[in-house]
């Protein structure tokens, strides 16, 4: 097969003949969040956010998204940690970890941003009164989230700021022998978004330990806050802040 340079730069992926996912912008209809903040053990924050990430608090929040309608993705849900930090005097949130049920999010996610995304099971529905959000990593339980459904109405600012919190992440990619060829600390952001609804109300998590999806490493000891938000929004392209090929 003769291989046309411009269906290479064209698709940007493979296969060729049926490119894992199309190019951006993503837009989001009716992306649903249950979002938990939580206190954890401060030690064992500090050894999972790399520097120059500085830590003001020791909190993390854990999430859970459905999105039912995303273009040139389809449908799927996400669950993981998300840890606020400070970068250059901002604050802004790093990017934890991430488990997805949908391949081509995993793979756009990953080859052209920085999400730390995997292969997860993650679910976001009603039980009677109660928003739940669960994890599974295989067949094991690894995360279960409860939040009394629509318990308070939230300021829909405050639930657009809670959104829209700058975005850190670890850009990793190797050459053909395995050495590092970009290690970058990179930045985006969503600007584009409607909140259509936005509640607060009880909340609580439980985290199990696994070998391979360790979220209780980072144990809960206080649920701070919760919500429950309902958005239409677009994903931004991402921008390298910090290089650290150059700074070692």
């Amino acid at each position: 097969m003769k291989i046309d340079v411009n269906n290479i730069a064209k698709n940007l992926n493979t296969p060729l003949t049926a490119p894992a996912y199309p190019m951006p912008p993503y837009k989001f209809v009716n992306r649903e969040y249950l979002n938990i903040i939580y206190r954890t053990d401060e030690q064992a924050l500090r050894a999972a956010v790399p520097e120059p990430l500085q830590i003001t608090e020791p909190l993390v929040k854990f999430e859970v998204m459905w999105m039912p309608d995303v273009s040139g993705l389809g449908a799927y849900t996400e669950a993981g940690q998300v840890i606020p930090v400070q970068f250059n005097g901002e604050d802004g949130d790093y990017m934890h970890s991430m488990y997805v049920d949908n391949f081509p999010a995993i793979a756009s996610g990953r080859e052209l941003t920085a999400y730390p995304k995997k292969l997860g099971a993650p679910k976001l529905y009603t039980d009677s009164d109660t928003l739940v959000g669960t994890l599974d990593y295989g067949s094991l339980r690894v995360a279960t989230a409860t939040m009394g459904f629509k318990h308070v109405e939230m300021d829909k600012e405050l639930a657009k700021n809670e959104i829209c919190r700058p975005n850190f992440m670890i850009k990793i990619a190797t050459d053909y022998t395995g050495n590092l060829r970009i290690c970058d600390l990179i930045r985006t952001q969503i600007t584009d978004i409607e909140v259509k609804e936005a509640w607060t109300g009880p909340a609580r998590l439980q985290l199990f330990e696994h070998a391979l999806a360790p979220l209780a490493d980072l144990p809960v000891l206080e649920v701070v806050s919760a919500s429950h938000i309902l958005t239409n929004l677009t994903l931004n392209a991402a921008q390298p802040v910090y290089n650290y090929l150059e700074e070692k």
